[in-house]
């Protein structure tokens, strides 16, 4: 769809810190993060919410949803980690292209959810994203 933000990411038209991708799906670094490392799990193929998206879709953004989740265990430190959808406004989603939120969680960090998203620190981001992907 030509303007959705997160179909522009992933054709390579938007700028994104990729942290992962297969042939189904990318995640990458949200740049309004809830905690450090917080990335997104989007399908390459366009589907506005969780009502929408094919079963192998969602299949395949849980499994790497799962791999992140595991990246910000071993990678970051993370002590826990949220897994997030929101389906429609009334569930705070704001970019009408499923997705979800990999919050890494630590000890002591002061979110509660639901989060207000705020600009991040992009090199703090970046950092983040880099050692997820590798």
């Amino acid at each position: 769809m030509a303007d959705c933000i997160f179909c522009g990411i992933v054709a390579g038209d938007i700028p994104a810190t990729k942290v992962a991708e297969d042939e189904r799906t990318v995640a990458f670094m949200d740049i309004n993060p809830a905690t450090r490392g917080h990335a997104l799990v989007i399908p390459k193929r366009h589907a506005t919410d969780l009502l929408e998206i094919s079963p192998e879709d969602l299949a395949a953004c849980a499994q790497m949803a799962q791999r992140v989740a595991q990246k910000a265990k071993d990678a970051l430190g993370a002590d826990g980690v949220n897994l997030i959808n929101s389906c429609g406004p009334d569930a705070w989603q704001t970019v009408f292209h499923f997705h979800l939120h990999v919050i890494p969680r630590y000890k002591g960090d002061p979110l509660k959810l639901p989060w207000v998203p705020g600009p991040g620190d992009m090199d703090e981001i970046k950092a983040a994203g880099e050692a997820l992907a590798a």
